[in-house]
């Protein structure tokens, strides 16, 4: 491959990092418009997507693998300005206990409902005032593995730009189409489309794998401590439920998410085609 020119930062207190330290935090990304991406593979998948890359910075001594030049000259291809720095340097910047030496930034473009595309036969997911990063980005990584038209993040208390949300889902915040909304104009736009709307709730008396999800739907997941809003549970079309044996009344909000989403995928035939037309069957990547 090509020679990779980019500029040596060997100093921790470089300017230029300590503007990227403040990309960990809202006010940082939503002044400057700028997600941080950390990882190979998270990086990869921004690469794949085309997002609007800006800037990548690398440590050679800290990759885990051989292809990490190679992610970074097609980052520069997609126009990022490249930074090779020192181990000291990169451990500034990083916020992984064991980083693997790739971080970029990119223009995040949020999307609004009118940007979405229903396929003929849509699956949605209403994710409701989700509070923690990692359940958030876990959802994004499951929704993706379904092919879903879209997750509508509604009432968020957490930024889908959280650094730790785009770990989480492995940079499926890039090939997912996220929407922030409320719940009220979401409801509205999926009506508008003819989607129903199945709220799951461990109240609900109809068991999640006895409703039909080949239908045109939105499944509604809550928040961690709370679940679904009343008033969400008595709009919706449907409550399910997922039968529990134990003394636990509820699961994880991404673990219930990716139950509802796979039945939904296995009632509509499974696997899902993606994007390029192959199957993807992986587990553990």
């Amino acid at each position: 491959m090509n020679r990779i020119e980019s500029i040596l930062i060997a100093s921790p207190s470089n300017p230029r990092l300590k503007e990227i330290v403040r990309l960990r935090d809202r006010a940082g990304r939503d002044k400057t418009g700028l997600v941080l991406i950390e990882g190979y593979r998270e990086l990869m998948r921004a690469v794949d997507a085309a997002i609007a890359l800006k800037e990548c910075y690398y440590c050679p001594e800290l990759f885990l693998g051989s292809n990490e030049l190679a992610l970074v000259k097609q980052a520069q291809t997609r126009g990022a300005a490249a930074f090779s720095l020192s181990a000291t340097a990169f451990r500034k910047i990083s916020y992984r206990d064991r980083p693997d030496g790739l971080i970029a930034t990119a223009q995040y473009e949020k999307l609004t409902l009118s940007d979405l595309s229903p396929s003929s036969n849509p699956l949605f997911l209403i994710a409701q005032g989700i509070e923690k990063p990692g359940n958030l980005g876990a959802i994004l990584r499951s929704a993706d593995a379904v092919g879903i038209d879209g997750v509508l993040v509604c009432d968020g208390v957490t930024d889908v730009t959280n650094p730790n949300v785009v770990r989480a889902s492995t940079g499926t915040l890039f090939t997912v189409p996220v929407v922030e909304t409320s719940s009220g104009d979401a409801f509205k736009w999926l009506r508008e489309h003819g989607v129903k709307i199945l709220a799951a709730t461990p109240h609900a008396k109809q068991l999640y794998s006895d409703a039909d999800l080949a239908v045109p739907c939105a499944i509604a997941v809550g928040a961690e401590q709370f679940g679904l809003t009343e008033q969400t549970i008595q709009k919706a079309d449907m409550a399910v439920r997922i039968p529990m044996a134990g003394t636990a009344d509820s699961l994880n909000v991404s673990t219930a998410a990716t139950l509802l989403l796979f039945e939904a995928a296995r009632q509509r035939g499974f696997p899902p085609r993606n994007k390029r037309g192959q199957h993807k069957c992986q587990n553990g990547q």
